[in-house]
């Protein structure tokens, strides 16, 4: 990809590695900027206002670059499920979200200051938990660090333990929707030598 200098604006290992998966070299710069809980936001507008935040910080500090934030949400319905608290809260977002179906949205936002450009989007993967008692509950969080996870669970640690299917995108559910991120770098309009990116 012939791309102008591209930053991660998170510290996520996940996307880190999911990114890495796209492009060869990047920078990763965390953007330090606090996740909005706006209640009167759609989970898909509230996912793409936070993953701009996280980008703009970035790409205010490095305007020659092309910058991605992303942000990943769990839900259903109108509930989000955010990161759990304490360990009490992550098996009440469990026990709520087993035997139904949720979604999991990334919004990712791509932004180059110095060439005006800016491009968002989201990725929606619907995410069917297995039917679960509490013993399976408490198993499950034994296994996996909950905390820092949206909806108290990771897809790629023990997954099938409380997964029954999904339909769409993985790695979206992972933190980073590796094929729609690859669309999107391919079509970004390439730089011309001589000339800002």
């Amino acid at each position: 990809m012939n791309l102008p200098a591209l930053i991660l604006a998170s510290a996520s290992p996940r996307r880190v590695e999911l990114l890495g998966l796209v492009v060869g070299g990047f920078k990763v710069v965390a953007s330090g900027v606090a996740e909005l809980v706006e209640g009167q936001l759609s989970p898909y507008e509230l996912c793409q206002l936070n993953a701009h935040r996280k980008a703009r910080a970035v790409a205010k500090r490095f305007p020659d670059a092309l910058v991605l934030g992303a942000d990943t949400l769990v839900f259903r319905g109108r509930e989000v499920f955010g990161k759990p608290a304490n360990l009490t809260e992550a098996q009440g977002m469990l026990a709520r979200l087993q035997g139904s179906t949720h979604q999991v949205v990334t919004g990712v936002s791509l932004i180059h200051l110095r060439a005006h450009r800016e491009r968002i989007f989201t990725v929606s993967t619907d995410v069917r938990f297995r039917a679960l008692n509490a013993a399976q509950v408490r198993n499950y969080l034994s296994r996996i660090h909950p905390l820092d996870k949206a909806g108290a669970y990771a897809i790629q640690e023990h997954g099938e333990l409380v997964i029954e299917e999904i339909s769409g995108s993985y790695s979206n559910v992972v933190g980073l929707p590796v094929e729609r991120v690859r669309e999107e770098l391919d079509a970004w309009p390439k730089p011309v030598p001589g000339r800002a990116a």
